[in-house]
């Protein structure tokens, strides 16, 4: 499932009716995980955030937008909620959980 405001703000409901029809799902956002979610797999939206504070300085010091390079995200996680994964009477591979950014006990 995509991230969207929409989407975000609403994620409780949406978590909660996957488990009702027992949809393992994956999010983009770790928000997702949290509220109960499957698993999740997207940027860091700090780091996303970070790398954005010298581009408003260049803009904000005369540079035109137009003229810097598009960055795309460079570091990406994966959330994992054990307990959910547990609930929908799933057994998650111990390679998966090492790989894991977070795990949710």
């Amino acid at each position: 499932m995509l991230s969207d405001a929409k989407f975000n703000a609403q994620r409780r409901l949406i978590c909660e009716l996957a488990a009702k029809l027992r949809l393992p799902a994956i999010y983009e956002a770790a928000e997702f995980v949290e509220a109960g979610g499957l698993m999740s797999y997207g940027p860091d939206i700090a780091e996303m955030s970070r790398r954005s504070a010298p581009y408003i300085v260049k803009v904000l010091t005369g540079i035109k937008p137009s003229d810097l390079p598009i960055e795309q995200p460079t570091r990406f996680d994966l959330v994992i909620n054990v307990k959910t994964a547990k609930a929908l009477g799933l057994t998650l591979p111990a390679t998966l959980l090492a790989r894991g950014d977070q795990v949710i006990e």
